[in-house]
């Protein structure tokens, strides 16, 4: 017999194929943020505008608050992505074409209450102590995008359907097209060009709707072709109700895992208009810079899942844990190399985002922490990925209880306010809380790759169907 060629080491196959995923993947997350960064540089830059950043400072607080409640829906609609990795592992084409036609039903109805609370944002911000300064802005912004809240969970059903079937090539080229119609919208809207009103972050506000429409129709346009056999004819079994409880039973986990990590974030945010509208700003200049290279991670965790779940479709235990492996691995690996950019030229960065002095002063000091805290976030991310593809979704939202709230949250309380570190403490807090979750979760992944795997199914007329017990 012919010895294998060293290309032909599954270790390599695996890892080929994860990059090809992942590439694209983390390309649709940096689309997706882009949106967002663009929103805030081009506030930052609004002539004539305080040296408190004061419209940064509410793009960045309606940002936090919109993204707090959309995150659950988004979150809870990824009960999909181990259904449907795991059913293309499987060859199932029906268990495919139930679980997008139920997550659409899904998006619609947890649009409303979305919906309400973005539209309740005046309440929610005056709750959460905001200065009427920054509320004037940021209660605004979250209003508006309250009409995009249909739009933007169509779009995440869409989008995770297609990366489950390894198509991701209509999600990113959607993306670059939204990226430059909310760019001119905002040149046009927030600056007042073209004979419109100069709206600021309201104008801000109204390009992210207008995108967001924009993506996920384009989307829906482009992927037709391939959703079409999936989503044409409606099934009869789509609205049944016992099959939805337990995709909620799965998503609703993922969705408040979600909303408890962005939450602390969100919160941090809230906390720094405690200490002033600048902290605000240079906060959020610090976590867009952040979150751009978390984009990197939060693409190979999804890639994760994807891999991962197919492998368990499969019944190919070895696969998943080589698909599990090379994820940490390159998770992990690509924070490590970003680090000495945010410790080294911490300035430089932020003057990407707005040439203010004082906001310049308080988000060169918290980029550094952002070097160290973004390792332990780029194993924590992926770890989810991998454990959502084992269809494992209780376990994130335990760990980011306890890590983020019960760790996190008072270490950065009390060293921001009973130390007076300031900002620079909040941060140090969020470091705490991402190294304890990020080591709750690398043991769950390694235990449960050690144990049984198997497919996750909801529908009892499928041989061994029904909601696998965790």
């Amino acid at each position: 017999m012919t010895p294998p060629t060293p290309t032909s080491s599954p270790w390599k196959r695996e890892f080929t194929s994860l990059v090809r995923l992942a590439a694209p993947v983390v390309a649709v997350q940096v689309g997706q943020m882009m949106m967002g960064i663009v929103d805030t540089i081009m506030v930052g830059q609004l002539p004539g505008e305080a040296v408190e950043g004061r419209a940064l400072g509410q793009v960045a607080i309606g940002h936090a608050y919109s993204w707090f409640w959309l995150y659950f829906g988004i979150g809870a609609l990824l009960a999909s992505d181990p259904l449907v990795s795991q059913a293309v592992g499987a060859k199932d084409e029906t268990s495919i074409a139930r679980a997008l036609q139920r997550s659409l039903v899904l998006a619609a109805v947890l649009s409303i209450p979305i919906a309400v609370m973005l539209l309740m944002a005046p309440l929610g911000l005056r709750l959460l102590a905001q200065p009427e300064g920054v509320i004037a802005g940021a209660a605004p912004y979250s209003q508006i995008c309250a009409a995009s809240v249909p739009a933007l969970l169509v779009f995440a059903v869409v989008r995770q359907g297609l990366q489950a079937m390894d198509k991701v090539a209509a999600t990113v080229w959607t993306l670059v097209a939204a990226n430059g119609v909310n760019v001119l919208l905002n040149w046009v809207l927030v600056y007042g060009n073209l004979g419109a009103p100069r709206l600021e972050a309201v104008g801000s506000a109204w390009a992210t709707v207008c995108s967001r429409c924009f993506v996920a129709v384009a989307l829906l346009l482009i992927a037709w072709p391939k959703l079409r056999p999936y989503l044409r004819p409606w099934r009869s079994d789509a609205t049944d109700r016992k099959a939805l409880g337990r995709m909620m039973r799965i998503g609703t986990p993922i969705g408040l895992q979600h909303q408890l990590e962005l939450g602390i974030f969100a919160f941090t945010a809230i906390m720094m208009g405690w200490i002033s509208e600048r902290a605000v700003a240079g906060h959020m200049v610090a976590l867009n810079l952040a979150a751009l290279t978390f984009m990197v991670p939060m693409g190979i965790s999804g890639a994760a899942g994807v891999r991962v779940g197919q492998a368990v479709g499969r019944n190919d235990a070895d696969g998943a844990r080589r698909a599990a492996v090379l994820s940490f691995a390159l998770g992990v690996g690509v924070m490590v190399a970003f680090a000495p950019l945010f410790l080294l030229l911490p300035e430089t960065l932020a003057r990407l985002w707005t040439p203010k002095v004082d906001v310049l002063a308080v988000a060169a000091v918290l980029i550094p922490i952002a070097g160290v805290f973004q390792v332990f976030d780029g194993a924590q991310v992926v770890a989810v990925g991998i454990l959502r593809g084992l269809g494992d979704t209780r376990t994130p939202v335990i760990t980011a209880i306890l890590g983020f709230w019960l760790i996190g949250f008072p270490v950065g309380y009390g060293l921001a306010f009973e130390y007076d570190w300031g900002a620079e403490g909040l941060w140090w807090g969020l470091v705490a809380g991402l190294a304890a979750v990020s080591v709750a979760l690398s043991w769950r992944v390694w235990s449960r790759l050690r144990g049984q795997i198997r497919r996750l199914l909801i529908d009892d007329s499928v041989p061994g169907g029904g909601l696998n017990p965790r």
